[in-house]
């Protein structure tokens, strides 16, 4: 996400709000998980993200959080960093405190066919090669 603010939101190439669309809404629309994520609102799960515009680091494997030795950004340097995050409720992570209890996630049942792939089926058909008749 760091990396998306940095080149897209910095630059003029995204705005804060197409950022929130592409980070958030979208994805969950994607994955058919919308409105129940991807949202603020009533009903849905209220995971968020306080951003910092201003906050700065040095991105590197040996400050994240993943079983991997490796980052293909290690060493960019970015401005724009999440500073708090509240999931279920609770402050899952505060300024680099990472506070989350293992096996406190929860599975979400996804439809199959979310709506997004019918425009996507719709535009295939459009676009498939037709007979011309003679």
């Amino acid at each position: 996400m760091e990396v998306l603010w940095h080149h897209g939101v910095n630059t003029g190439r995204l705005t804060m709000n197409e950022f929130v669309r592409v980070t958030s809404t979208n994805a969950a629309q994607i994955f058919n998980i919308y409105p129940r994520k991807g949202s603020v609102a009533v009903g849905a799960d209220a995971d968020l993200v306080v951003w910092d515009p201003s906050a700065s680091k040095t991105i590197s494997a040996k400050t994240h959080r993943q079983k991997v030795d490796f980052n293909i950004f290690e060493g960019m340097n970015v401005q724009g960093c999440a500073s708090h995050t509240v999931s279920g409720g609770k402050l899952v992570y505060a300024k680099g405190d990472l506070r989350v209890e293992r096996g406190a996630g929860k599975h979400i049942d996804r439809p199959a066919f979310a709506p997004y792939y019918e425009a996507v089926k719709k535009q295939i058909e459009l676009s498939a090669p037709r007979p011309v008749k003679r």
